[in-house]
């Protein structure tokens, strides 16, 4: 019982439930583990009860929490001693004495500062604008605190209206001009395109986070979910030529230019024809060749100014990062297993390291800085073509445990544990995903820095941003190292401040945010999500009434409206691959069915032929035999008649691409995130021909009117 409420004062579950009604317990092995990545001793009663009685003594001396998220509708200050002195050092540099938060939610408006900067209401916050600031305590009986004051909006921006957009992984759309995989250039002609075009507000892309290179002859992790860090973009994404000072290259450096570009012009037939498999670690050899001979180039003063202030701006991020990538070059891309001292980013022997290597360290810095620049034109590109949105980026769940954010934040992860998920209906061996989880102590502690640092670096060239696995802003679950997925436990973050920074950062930006909230999701994880503003997201194969039994495909009118609503995704076969029953037939071919071939063809066809018929009924679709191009048109009116807010149009489906571009499950059996966008037939399409289908134009002409103000 000791342990039990132990765990619980920490977070961390001790029992689960794989099903309404069912509960499992965690064994004491894992709670035990799972305290002690937190810090805490579990091991035998006597520490379980030191425990116990250390935290009851620091609950009692504590003043204050490390951190106080306040919002229009929960203004409460923890409770404090009567006369307590409070004062609010604000972000923007000002010092003034506090009164707390008065006034009553009902009045909750914004105001402005006198520099422009949004305030919270004058009468609720007493004055105080949003942001993070410190909040200082004095009791009368002596003691004293400080903590982190978190003044956040009560909801996160709406989208600009009803809006539609494509969807779409960007390695995967090559142009003319692409490296052998897409690139920030491709993104920006996608997003003017579509536009001016059909009128749309918005192109998602994969997380275009930095992965872990490959290095000593080890491949990079192809997967945009498993990077090396999420604080910075991959500067494999790079469009070489549009860097300002390729067109300055002379002499000896332009022949050796032209010589990288025939054969990046090579490696992009290769996959456009279909021969060849999209090379990520082949591109980067190619641009990382082109791009040290383009950094030998001296910048214009105005260049160089613009560069030395985003150091300045990014700070120590940006030095953590490029030193990891500097001594990966030169030790391995997994800093677990580097020299001695290496192993520590503040440790003597890092920072003489990072001198030694200071042109390399300069290096990884201009590549952020160039990527930066990049992102930053391609979302202007596609507000200048009349997108409201822009750009929506992908924030992954984690981190790999050898990369760049694990070894400079070493102490806001719990060593020795890894995020999946438990075992349910359709796993029952559970996940695990590999990914070394955020500490919510740590995470308190540090006043939510990591996380808010997080979102404003992604937040920074975009309009919208979805969050993979939403629900692990209240849960996740974690797996100690050596052990099986069923063998893990949930633990609890404060959805009050991680929602609350999230809604900081996206008033900041102005920008809309949707969840991926597909699977197992906890009972009050949507209502609450909703209620802040943040967007799910509904896939239409998934969209029953589960009330019923059997459950009935969803009627539109049903759906929610604060969703992104879709076909499909990354994770998820292709329209034309679902209606067809391609993608049974292909995880046959992998082992990767449950059940008997039969059992899975005659389920799904059941499945699809419930959805034909109601789109029958909603006259969507003519009587009788239809071809699937058709079938994939009568799916997306479906969804414009749902009251979504945001319809996305997988690019893939718009010719007839049969091909997931990921295939859960699998491995090397599979080429997942390797595959160009193909046609019916799976011959791969240029972006190009992409803007030039007849098929994509005939379904986008049925899209384009979803739009509304």
């Amino acid at each position: 019982m000791g342990r039990a409420h132990l765990a619980a004062l920490h977070g961390v579950a001790t029992s689960y439930a794989p099903a309404p009604g069912r509960s499992v317990p965690v064994s004491e092995d894992t709670v035990v583990a799972v305290l002690a990545a937190l810090g805490v001793d579990a091991s035998t009663p006597r520490s379980v009860q030191e425990a116990l009685e250390a935290r009851a003594q620091a609950d009692a001396l504590r003043l204050l929490p490390a951190t106080v998220v306040l919002r229009p509708s929960r203004p409460e200050l923890p409770a404090l001693p009567e006369g307590t002195l409070l004062r609010v050092e604000t972000e923007d540099g000002r010092s003034v004495a506090w009164e707390g938060p008065t006034g009553a939610p009902t009045g909750a408006r914004d105001t402005a500062c006198a520099d422009g900067s949004p305030h919270a209401t004058d009468d609720f916050f007493g004055g105080l604008p949003y942001g993070r600031h410190l909040l200082r305590a004095h009791a009368p009986d002596g003691r004293t605190a400080g903590a982190s004051l978190i003044v956040a909006p009560e909801r996160l921006p709406a989208p600009p209206g009803r809006a539609h957009g494509f969807l779409v992984q960007l390695y995967s759309l090559l142009s003319a001009r692409s490296w052998g995989m897409g690139d920030l250039g491709d993104l920006a002609e996608l997003a003017a395109w579509s536009g001016r075009t059909y009128g749309s507000d918005f192109v998602q892309v994969n997380p275009l986070h930095a992965a872990v290179p490959g290095t000593h002859g080890a491949p990079t992790d192809p997967s945009p979910y498993r990077p090396s860090s999420r604080r910075f973009p991959d500067p494999v994404h790079l469009r070489v030529e549009d860097v300002t000072e390729y067109a300055h290259l002379t002499g000896a450096a332009r022949e050796r230019a032209g010589t990288l570009l025939t054969r990046a012009a090579a490696l992009r037939d290769g996959v456009l024809c279909g021969a060849e498999l999209i090379d990520r670690d082949a591109v980067w050899a190619l641009k990382r060749r082109a791009l040290e001979l383009v950094r030998a180039v001296p910048p214009g003063p105005g260049r160089r100014a613009a560069y030395d202030a985003f150091r300045t701006e990014q700070g120590r991020a940006l030095e953590d990062h490029s030193t990891w990538c500097a001594l990966a070059e030169e030790h391995g891309a997994d800093w677990r297993g580097w020299p001695g001292g290496l192993k520590d980013p503040r440790s003597a022997a890092t920072a003489r390291a990072r001198e030694e290597l200071h042109d390399r360290v300069d290096f990884h810095c201009w590549l952020a800085w160039l990527t930066d620049e990049q992102l930053a034109a391609a979302q202007r590109a596609a507000r200048e073509a009349g997108m409201r949105v822009g750009l929506v980026h992908d924030l992954a769940v984690g981190v790999h445990p050898s990369g760049a954010d694990a070894w400079a934040q070493q102490d806001a992860f719990a060593a020795g544990m890894s995020i999946g998920a438990p075992p349910d209906a359709f796993n029952s061996r559970g996940q695990d995903w590999g990914l070394p989880p955020w500490r919510p102590d740590a995470l308190e502690a540090g006043g939510y820095g990591p996380y808010r640092d997080l979102l404003r670096g992604l937040l920074r060239h975009a309009g919208a941003l979805r969050i993979d696995h939403v629900m692990g802003l209240f849960r996740l679950w974690w797996v100690p190292e050596g052990r099986e997925p069923t063998l893990g436990t949930y633990v609890r973050y404060d959805p009050e401040a991680m929602l609350g920074v999230l809604a900081l950062e996206a008033h900041r930006a102005d920008a809309t945010v949707m969840g991926e909230d597909l699977g197992t999701v906890e009972p009050g994880v949507r209502d609450a999500l909703a209620e802040r503003g943040v967007l799910g997201t509904s896939v239409l194969w998934f969209e029953r009434d589960w009330a019923r039994e059997p459950a009935e495909p969803l009627e539109p009118a049903r759906w929610r409206t604060s969703c992104l609503a879709t076909a499909t995704t990354h994770d998820l076969p292709s329209t034309a691959s679902r209606l067809t029953g391609d993608h049974i037939g292909l995880r046959h071919r992998l082992g990767l069915l449950g059940r008997p071939l039969a059992d899975e063809q005659r389920e799904d066809a059941r499945e699809v032929a419930e959805w034909l018929a109601l789109f029958r009924r909603l006259g969507l679709l003519p009587e009788g035999e239809v071809d699937e191009e058709t079938a994939v048109r009568a799916v997306h009116r479906y969804l414009l008649l749902t009251p979504a807010r945001m319809i996305g149009v997988w690019l893939p489906d718009t010719v007839g691409d049969r091909r997931p571009q990921n295939l859960p499950g699998t491995w090397d059996q599979y080429p997942n995130w390797r595959l160009p966008v193909a046609d019916a037939t799976g011959r791969p399409v240029s972006l190009e021909e992409l803007v030039a289908s007849p098929r994509l134009h005939a379904l986008m002409q049925e899209v384009r009117g979803v739009r509304s103000p």
